[in-house]
């Protein structure tokens, strides 16, 4: 699973990406990678490790909902790029 959303207010000069994976690591866990940052630059990078898909997907949307609450948001044209 992944997302990534957007956040561009041009009044402040916010042009920001969140960025979200999860992923089979090789110890048999999960990895929730985040990434974010100014969009055209280079961002930071956090793993954060969990026992099971269910819960490294339960953190994803967790974080999803927070982000959507402030202003972050995924254009439909992106969404195309996530289906599968």
């Amino acid at each position: 699973m992944q997302t990534y959303l957007e956040k561009r207010d041009a009044a402040t000069n916010q042009a920001r990406y969140y960025r979200m994976l999860v992923l089979a690591n090789l110890f048999r866990a999960w990895t929730l990678y985040r990434e974010w940052g100014r969009i055209g630059q280079g961002g930071k990078v956090r793993m954060d490790w969990f026992d099971s898909e269910d819960l490294a997907v339960g953190a994803l949307l967790v974080l999803e909902a927070a982000k959507s609450g402030r202003g972050y948001w995924v254009e439909p044209q992106q969404l195309q790029m996530f289906r599968e």
